[in-house]
């Protein structure tokens, strides 16, 4: 095996180690520890994260931020990860700190010249665009590394009753028109509730709060759907929408699989919910104007008409 070689695998088995002697790498690749240790001072001076432990039971260790062995990318498969990143800077702020700016820099650093230019004609063409938000970049960190952890958050949170400090569960994190969401258990209701991350003004991870054992199996795209069988009393929510309002909702994830889609591309969107949620589901059709119509329940439809009658007396 080459050196180049011998060193990219060296990389992948301390990545998957964690905390090694020199030894135990002497034997496992069959050299000796002279050469491996050779090894791992040159990898150290690349910038891996390693570093020796003193004394009894000592050795090798690796940093939490762990560094990965090099990737080949083709030119076309670099220019799409550098604008998926290069997509994240329309965010008011994103959960990964400054990692997907050093990323992109990465990127672009080691292209060759005509992949770069290939890039700079692109630039402030191809862009893949979200309207500004500002929110706690911290905040959604915390919430990140929550999820990753299964663990619970303490949080400050904003909302129509005032600001109330609540410990929550985050199931996951999504994007939508700018806005970062959070689904979670929230303890205080006892149930779930989906959190708007620009509402959270303070967020800790409480170790010492008992997680709920049974969130592992819910996702972002179908976290409410078994909590909403639990209410007793339910409705049809019926919308007619344009093809305009298909599009519009086939992207979101409370509707996306409960709309039928005609031949003339028009849609019927029927979706069983909670009559206590009524509202809830109609402030999410509002937007869409024109684009909907609401067909039953009256209830629903009845809610419209306060909404438009509240903005004609303005």
């Amino acid at each position: 095996m080459i050196k180049s070689q011998r060193l990219i695998q060296l990389m992948m088995v301390i990545n998957a180690k964690r905390s090694f002697t020199v030894r135990e790498l002497a034997d496992e690749f069959g050299l000796s520890p002279r050469t491996i240790t050779r090894d791992l001072q040159e990898l150290s001076e690349v910038g891996f994260p390693i570093y020796s432990v003193q004394g009894r039971g000592g050795g090798y260790r690796l940093l939490q931020e762990r560094m990965l062995p090099p990737i080949a990318f083709s030119e076309n498969e670099a220019v799409a990860v550098f604008f998926a990143c290069q997509s994240l800077q329309y965010f008011g702020s994103v959960p990964f700190d400054e990692s997907a700016a050093s990323a992109i820099h990465k990127f672009y650093h080691y292209l060759p010249a005509d992949a770069k230019e290939q890039i700079d004609r692109l630039r402030n063409r191809v862009v893949i665009w979200n309207p500004h938000r500002t929110m706690s970049a911290d905040c959604l960190q915390t919430l990140l590394q929550a999820i990753m952890n299964d663990s619970v958050v303490t949080i400050a949170y904003k909302s129509g009753d005032g600001v109330t400090q609540r410990d929550i569960q985050p199931i996951g994190l999504y994007a939508s028109e700018g806005y970062w969401y959070c689904p979670a258990y929230c303890f205080l209701r006892q149930t779930y509730r989906l959190f708007r991350a620009d509402r959270i003004s303070f967020a800790s991870v409480n170790d010492g709060f008992p997680d709920r054992k049974d969130l592992g199996g819910r996702s972002v795209f179908d976290w409410i759907t078994p909590d909403l069988t639990r209410f007793e009393q339910q409705c049809d929510l019926i919308v007619d929408l344009t093809e305009e309002g298909v599009r519009s909702l086939e992207t979101n994830v409370w509707f996306s699989s409960h709309i039928e889609i005609h031949e003339d591309g028009r849609g019927t969107l029927r979706m069983r919910i909670p009559v206590q949620k009524i509202e809830f589901f109609t402030d999410l059709i509002w937007p869409l104007g024109g684009e909907a119509k609401i067909v039953g329940p009256v209830e629903a439809v009845e809610y419209i008409r306060q909404k438009i009658d509240r903005i004609t007396k303005c």
